[in-house]
C-alpha cells in the first residue's frame, strides 16, 4: 500500500533535479535495460540505489557472486540520486544520548564506529574506482538555529569527540562567521571534521559503472510486479520476465511495497525532503552574505534546513515537509522553501530559483536503520532506513550485507542498532496521521523557540 501522491512513485518519470542536469550519462551498456525471457543468477537485487549498486559491487567484485540487479526506474532514480549530498553520520534520528541509553555505551560506539567506516568506503570507492563524486569541504557544520541551541552542541560535541573519537569542535558564532558565513539563524556551530558533500548521481552512477565492470548485470526499468518461491528459488517477476534466484537483497527503502508479502512497508515510514536551487551567486552576492565556505551544513531545527553552496556557485536548500506527495502540495512548498531561503540568508531574497524536487527519507518507528534477513523468509534480506543520511550508511550497508551473505560474519555480530527488522507501525494505514500530528508539533516549537 501507498499512501503518498501515485506521481512520487511514477519511475517513468525524471526527478526534475540539478543533479540529472549537471551528472554524465551512465557509460554505455551499464544498463542493460528491461528483463526480458528468464534468468538465473546466485543473489537477485530489487532496488538500484546505493544500498543495491554497493551490493551488486562488492558481490562481484570481492566474492564472485553473480548478481543481477533490477530497478523500476533509471539506475539511481530513487534517493540516491536525488538527496542533498551530504556524506556524514550517524543514519539515526536519535541523540547520541538516547543511542546510549537504548543500547548502552558500547553498542553505541560500535554503531559509530561502522559509520565513520562508512564515510572512509565512500572516499575509498571514490578512489579505487575512480568514480567523480565532486568532494566538497572540509567537515560539516550543524548550525545552531537560535543562542540556545548553542549549548546542546558543546554537549554533542563532548560525546562526539570524547567517547566516540570523531573530530569534532564547536565554533562561536563570530568564528563562524569570519571563516565560513552569517545569517538570520547562526548563532555557532559544531565542525565534523569527517563528513562532506560530494555529488549524489555521480555517484550513484559511478557505483553502476563499477558494479557492470566486475559483471553485475544491471536491468533498469525492470520493475517487480510479484514474487513467487519455486523450491529453493525465488522468482521475481517483473513486466518483461522472470529472474530465478536462491538469495533476493531487498534494497527499496522509501519506496519500499509489499511485491513480496514480506512486511516490511508496514515497517517503515517513508518521509519527503524538498530542495530548491539556486542560480549561480555572484562573487557580491557571495560577498553579501558572508559566504566563504564550501562546508555542507545543516541547523538545529527540528525540521531542519540542510544546504551548501555547489562547486558552480549555485545554492542548494534543503527542508523535511509536505504530507501528500501532490503536484499542488510541490508547488506549495517550493514557495515556502524560497520564501525561507530569504528569510534566513537576507541577502539572497532576490535570486530566483532555477531547481526543485523531492523524494523520500526512510525512517523506522525505533530510528535507526535495519539490516537482516526476513523471519520465516529464508534467502530473503534487507538493508534500509537510513534516516536522511544514507550517503554514506546506504553504500557499508551494501557492502555488509554481500560479506554477511557470503558468509564472511554473522548478522547478531551487527551492531545493536542495525539488527533484525524494525517494529510494525501500528495501524499502518494511519502513518500520513502520525507524520502530520508529529510534523505540526515540531513545527509549533520550532516556531515558539525561534521567537
Amino acid at each position: 500500500m501507498t499512501w503518498y501522491h501515485k506521481s512520487m512513485y511514477d519511475a517513468g518519470r525524471p526527478a526534475g533535479s540539478f543533479w540529472e542536469d549537471d551528472a554524465p550519462p551512465l557509460a554505455d551498456g551499464v544498463d542493460l535495460g528491461p528483463i526480458s525471457g528468464e534468468t538465473r543468477c546466485d543473489v537477485a537485487i530489487v532496488g538500484g540505489g546505493y544500498t543495491g549498486l554497493s551490493a551488486a559491487l562488492h558481490l562481484a567484485r570481492d566474492h564472485h557472486v553473480d548478481v543481477c540487479l533490477l530497478e523500476a526506474g533509471p539506475l539511481g532514480w530513487g534517493a540516491s540520486g536525488r538527496n542533498g549530498g551530504f556524506c556524514t553520520l550517524p543514519p539515526s534520528g536519535l541523540s547520541l544520548e538516547q543511542l546510549i541509553h537504548r543500547y548502552g555505551e558500547e553498542e553505541a560506539r560500535r554503531f559509530i564506529g561502522s559509520q565513520v567506516e562508512a564515510v572512509e568506503l565512500v572516499r575509498n570507492l571514490a578512489r579505487d574506482e575512480a568514480i567523480d563524486i565532486r568532494p566538497q569541504g572540509d567537515g560539516t557544520l550543524l548550525v545552531a538555529h537560535m543562542p540556545s541551541r548553542f549549548e546542546g552542541l558543546k554537549e554533542e560535541a563532548a560525546l562526539l569527540g570524547g567517547k566516540f573519537g570523531l573530530p569534532v569542535r564547536v565554533m562561536s558564532r563570530e568564528e563562524v562567521a569570519e571563516t565560513d558565513y552569517d545569517s538570520t539563524e547562526q548563532f555557532g556551530a559544531l565542525l565534523n571534521g569527517l563528513a562532506f558533500g560530494l555529488h549524489p548521481l555521480r555517484f550513484a552512477r559511478g557505483l553502476a559503472e563499477a558494479a557492470a565492470r566486475r559483471g553485475a548485470r544491471l536491468h533498469g526499468h525492470s520493475h517487480v510486479d510479484r514474487w513467487e518461491r519455486s523450491g529453493a528459488e525465488h522468482c521475481l517477476v517483473t513486466q518483461g520476465g522472470t529472474v530465478r534466484a536462491r538469495r533476493v537483497i531487498l534494497a527499496t527503502n522509501g519506496f519500499t511495497r509489499d511485491e513480496f508479502g514480506s512486511g516490511l512497508a508496514a515497517r517503515l515510514m517513508p518521509v519527503l525532503s524538498n530542495i530548491i536551487v539556486t542560480r549561480p551567486l555572484t562573487e557580491d552576492e557571495l560577498a553579501a552574505q558572508g559566504w566563504k565556505t564550501e562546508r555542507p551544513c545543516s541547523n538545529t531545527r527540528r525540521l531542519l534546513f540542510y544546504y551548501r553552496l555547489l562547486p558552480d556557485r549555485r545554492f542548494l536548500f534543503g527542508a523535511r515537509g509536505d504530507l501528500t506527495g501532490k503536484p499542488e502540495d510541490g508547488l506549495r512548498m517550493r514557495r515556502f522553501m524560497e520564501r525561507r531561503l530569504g528569510e534566513v540568508f537576507t541577502s539572497w531574497a532576490h535570486v530566483p530559483t532555477t531547481h526543485y524536487w523531492r523524494g523520500f527519507v526512510c525512517m523506522t518507528a525505533r530510528m535507526t536503520p535495519a539490516i537482516g534477513e526476513i523471519p520465516d523468509m529464508p534467502g530473503i534480506y534487507f538493508a534500509l532506513a537510513y534516516h536522511g543520511d544514507g550517503v554514506s550508511a546506504a553504500p557499508w550497508a551494501g557492502k555488509t550485507l554481500a560479506q554477511l551473505i557470503v558468509g564472511k560474519g554473522a548478522f547478531h555480530d551487527l551492531p545493536a542498532p542495525f539488527r533484525d527488522l524494525p517494529p510494525r507501525i501500528p495501524f499502518p494505514s494511519l502513518r500520513r496521521w502520525y507524520l502530520g500530528a508529529a510534523l505540526g508539533y515540531y513545527h509549533l516549537r520550532d516556531k515558539q523557540q525561534s521567537g
